[in-house]
């Protein structure tokens, strides 16, 4: 029965495998990357679009094509008619997926437009908005067209991206297409490079705790399965369109469920390896392993799974989105590591220690307790405490000097956590996005160079047509605004444009508002919000929208988020805690540890980015997601630490219980710690400053609770509490068993370098 136990186990995961496999190699296709997207239906953006609809026959997604001479000069007449030819043939090249023409995705012609100091071009490109998002052989018809204008540029003028070519210009592609094209290039090493590296990093940390040819790529393999499962759980509900995906989302996804899934293996594997060396058969250690770290492994997944649903509470659909994703991640991890990993290591039966090797766990026989059984029959035999090892060292040192321990390493934490208030996260412009040089970004600052560059995706003002007038007077008043007038429906430069009438909807006309910055731009946000400010008094209901209200009305919902989330976040955790350990004051404790914790690591981090990196400010969001991975993963170690110093401390006391669990725990939680932190550092392969602003935040994070409050902390702390830690519960009443600490020991005894032993990871 084991035997087919084990068979069906492994065959269920076999074929989660072989389809959750190819689900998460088409996660990309079903990715939503349009910000507008995920605003609520209440933002004054997204109700300003919705009018603009009624004012133009369909929305677009251009694409900006800019072209200056190779050698600084004007335009000449001959470049002029060289692109008017390549704009008038382009429409006619063959559309996506080589059916029809780009005339069919396109709404209207392509405009050339000289700039008014001659020493640029521009060519509007005129995608339909609705076209934009179809996927053509797994590619957006929106990504498809940038790479033919870019492949039509070098074809017909020789010239691309900062090359001059036959006819002597430079050509670069921007816009909002040349944007999504580009991060969607940027977005596409996460199924490939992402994974890789994080996986590759992992595997060399396994090798290095395990020293085994086996162990490693069994716990690679878990997580693996692990993520096979989130992916096609993910790819149907938003093929679906229950929950909105995005390229961070899946991002995320992956290095979570990575770090989350060997992080309970570790677990798992390390109390498996210490119940090996007190049951014969490895059926019955695995029992015992598994029923002694289910409680703490479901703690931690609980309180991770709780803390990313609280993001259902966000309102940008990107965030409510990431909550049920990453949860579902979370959950991939826990049940490969609580099902798949057991029936890899049980699959040889009773020479499953085989998979240890060359350091297989030996069965000790004590004889002085031949009777002991269960989770505390390696306390029995040998007090792990009293071990040579580098953690039983470790926690007797922390014990004997309990109080100065955590008194220093709070004040430290403090110091660092002073800074916080500097983190800038103010937004980021959309050329600030990219970590490396990409052919929009250089576009768009061509384009500025030579353009007003406000003037291709201009600010709109819906507004009743009486008060048309005081709108336009106000905005022009606005600093930051270089034009304002009624929209005629007439493209500017066409002759009688300035005598059209401007067109009138139910009463309502709109105002386009030109920015000197372009709209993609930080400074046009802030030119945005003081625009919205200055029409309160002139007209109070007029609605302003554009992509630089977009971007305002994502960074307000993102700060309005953190506001309400983390609280949510802290109380759900607080309570997950308090249940988990029976006891008010532990729970406090490590939610105070923790809280700081992330104090410190967002203070370290505003000096890196300020100072030593000299980054732009980060996007809102940043520090919300900080947030909620390292409270939710962070607080992890204090539970993998505490429910054995709780374990422990009903056979031997708290102050006993604290040096024996750091010492028993001390190898798996660092391991793990490494894992996890490496895992989300891995995040910095994808060249984008948000991924990489939450790769160190997070890893940083992570490293600081494992090796210091884990370490230093929560141990130090809960020693000299002593036995309040746990109030009120029963073990707050119960005597101290023992001494402060375990004796320096001198050379251990058979029995207590197997119990020193089966402490590492």
């Amino acid at each position: 029965m084991r035997a087919l136990a084990v068979a069906a186990v492994l065959v269920v995961w076999l074929g989660l495998g072989g389809v959750g496999g190819m689900a998460q190699g088409r996660l990309s296709q079903v990715q939503t990357n349009d910000v507008a997207a995920f605003l609520p239906s209440s933002a004054e953006s997204t109700l300003a679009s919705e009018l603009d609809a009624d004012f133009t026959d369909a929305q677009t997604l251009p694409a900006l094509v800019v072209l200056t001479p190779a050698d600084g000069g004007d335009v000449t007449p001959e470049q002029t008619a060289d692109v008017a030819a390549l704009a008038a043939a382009f429409v006619d090249r063959p559309g996506p997926g080589g059916e029809g023409t780009w005339a069919d995705d396109l709404d209207g012609d392509l405009a050339v437009i000289p700039s008014e100091d001659g020493q640029a071009l521009l060519v509007t490109v005129p995608l339909d908005a609705t076209a934009a998002e179809r996927l053509v052989e797994e590619e957006r018809v929106s990504t498809l067209l940038v790479e033919d204008l870019r492949a039509a540029l070098d074809e017909d003028l020789g010239a691309t991206a900062t090359t001059a070519g036959e006819a002597g210009l430079n050509a670069w592609v921007t816009g909002a297409a040349g944007f999504i094209a580009d991060l969607g290039t940027a977005f596409a090493g996460i199924d490939g490079l992402l994974l890789l590296v994080a996986l590759g990093a992992v595997l060399l940390i396994l090798v290095a705790v395990y020293r085994s040819p086996f162990l490693p790529f069994v716990v690679i393999l878990t997580a693996v399965f692990a993520l096979s499962l989130a992916g096609l759980v993910v790819y149907q509900l938003a093929d679906a369109g229950v929950l909105v995906l995005n390229g961070q989302s899946q991002g995320i996804l992956s290095i979570l469920v990575v770090g989350a899934a060997v992080d309970y293996s570790l677990l798992l594997v390390a109390r498996y390896r210490e119940e090996l060396r007190h049951a014969e058969h490895p059926w019955t250690a695995m029992q015992r392993a598994w029923r002694r770290s289910l409680e703490p492994v479901l703690a931690s997944a609980g309180t991770v799974v709780a803390g990313l649903l609280c993001l259902l509470l966000s309102q940008l659909g990107s965030n409510r989105s990431l909550g049920p994703v990453a949860a579902i991640g979370i959950v991939a991890a826990l049940l490969a590591a609580l099902t798949l990993l057991p029936a890899i290591l049980l699959v040889a039966g009773r020479r499953s220690r085989v998979l240890f090797w060359p350091r297989a766990p030996r069965l000790v026989v004590d004889a002085a307790a031949p009777a002991t059984h269960g989770a505390h029959a390696s306390a029995v035999a040998a007090d792990p405490a009293e071990a040579t090892g580098l953690w039983a060292r470790w926690a007797r040192f922390v014990a004997r000097r309990a109080r100065p321990v955590w008194v220093v390493t709070a004040l430290v934490l403090v110091a660092a956590a002073a800074f916080a208030p500097t983190f800038r996260a103010g937004g980021t412009s959309q050329t600030d996005v990219f970590l490396t040089d990409v052919d929009s970004v250089a576009g768009e600052e061509v384009l500025a160079a030579h353009f007003p560059a406000g003037a291709v995706q201009p600010a709109t003002v819906f507004v009743d047509e009486d008060l048309a007038a005081d709108v336009v007077a106000a905005a022009q008043d606005v600093p930051g605004v270089s034009s304002a007038a009624p929209y005629t429906g007439v493209p500017a430069g066409v002759p009688g444009a300035d005598q059209a009438e401007p067109v009138v909807v139910d009463g309502s006309v709109r105002i386009d508002v030109v920015t000197d910055a372009a709209s993609d731009s930080q400074e046009s946000v802030d030119t945005v919000a003081d625009l919205r400010t200055a029409l309160q008094d002139v007209a109070p209901d007029a609605l302003v929208g554009g992509p630089a209200a977009q971007t305002l009305d994502t960074q307000d919902a993102s700060v309005r988020d953190l506001r309400v989330i983390v609280p949510v976040v802290l109380l759900v955790i607080l309570l997950i805690l308090i249940v988990l350990l029976r006891s008010v004051a532990a729970g406090l404790l490590l939610m105070g540890a923790n809280v700081l914790s992330f104090a410190a690591a967002i203070g370290i981090s505003a000096l890196v980015f300020d100072h030593v990196l000299d980054l732009p400010d980060a996007d809102p969001v940043v520090p919300l997601y900080g947030f909620v991975f390292l409270v939710a993963l962070g607080v992890d170690y204090s539970i993998f630490l505490m429910t054995r110093v709780r374990e422990e401390s009903f056979h031997v006391g708290t102050r006993a219980g604290v040096v024996r669990g750091l010492a028993v725990t001390g190898g798996v939680i660092t391991s793990a710690g490494l894992v996890l932190a490496t895992t989300f550092a891995a995040l910095a392969v994808i060249p984008l400053l948000f991924l990489a602003q939450l790769a160190f935040i997070v890893a940083f994070g992570v490293l600081l609770d494992t090796f210091v409050v884990r370490s230093l902390l929560v141990p130090g702390l809960v020693h000299d509490l002593g036995r309040r830690t746990w109030w009120p519960g029963v073990l707050s009443r119960r005597p101290e068993h023992g001494t402060h600490a375990a004796p320096e020991t001198p050379a251990p005894s058979a029995g207590t370098a197997t119990g020193a032993a089966s402490t590492s990871a």
